[in-house]
């Protein structure tokens, strides 16, 4: 037992340790608050948590879920970045050769799409629950805000994997989609107020999401690039925000 304590007071009470490990694990109230404000990731969040705030029936835990798998859907992307490649020529067979020949593919694929619907779900789920216990109003309007960019992102997230596949299902999805888009106020040609930026086919947001007239090859670039760089970050970055807000707004807030 005393070489046993020897052994980890010489890799504990030494220059190298504590410059990784900055305070010890000592159960007391401050090494906790000391412990979560010195982590890099752990920092985002609370030190305490209100006694309501643990309680899955208040917080129905949508916010959490929908986060974890957000980091679901990160792996599983990576993934299938492997199998695909983003050309018209090539996209339809790799999805064809994940699905049949690719080890586990099927099941892969499968994974990643039922865990974009679920996210759909959960994070839906998740702004209901704020709108019903009054979790936006002051202070947290801000953090209200950035949830509501993070719903559209999400929405987007699910909108440029349609058309992935380069499928039929996924053509049409997104030439609705992307129709829609010249309504667009100010910057769809066929929207009101187009006239006042100029906005025409060719120069107009529906032009900027295809990269062109009509759905081809920058299309899908452009849809890939979106659903597998763009959108994640961006959508990263407003998640650490949001974290942050939740903090500094005074953790979970209570029931009505």
């Amino acid at each position: 037992m005393k070489s046993l304590n020897e052994l980890k007071r010489l890799i504990t009470e030494n220059e190298i340790w504590r410059s990784v490990f900055r305070h010890g694990y000592a159960d007391t109230p401050r090494n906790r608050v000391l412990q979560i404000i010195s982590n890099v990731w752990l920092h985002l969040h609370p030190a305490k948590v209100r006694e309501h705030g643990t309680k899955i029936r208040f917080t129905w835990c949508m916010g959490g879920i929908t986060f974890f798998i957000f980091l679901f859907e990160a792996l599983t992307g990576i993934l299938l970045m492997f199998y695909y490649t983003p050309d018209v020529n090539r996209a339809y067979a790799d999805t064809v050769d994940l699905m049949y020949v690719v080890p586990f593919g099927r099941f892969l694929r499968n994974s990643h799409r039922w865990g974009a619907h679920a996210m759909v779900i959960t994070v839906s789920i998740h702004m209901l629950r704020v709108f019903l216990t009054g979790s936006y109003k002051p202070p947290r309007q801000f953090n209200w805000v950035v949830g509501v960019f993070l719903l559209v992102l999400t929405f987007l997230l699910s909108f440029t994997g349609y058309l992935l596949p380069w499928d039929q299902l996924g053509y049409w999805a997104i030439t609705v989609g992307t129709n829609m888009a010249r309504a667009t106020p100010l910057l769809g040609h066929e929207g009101p107020f187009a006239y006042i930026l100029g906005m025409e086919a060719s120069n107009d947001i529906r032009f900027a999401l295809l990269g062109g007239t009509s759905i081809g090859a920058p299309a899908l670039l452009r849809a890939y690039v979106w659903h597998c760089i763009g959108i994640p970050v961006i959508a990263s970055a407003l998640m650490m925000v949001h974290f942050w807000r939740v903090r500094k707004d005074g953790g979970i807030s209570g029931p009505l």
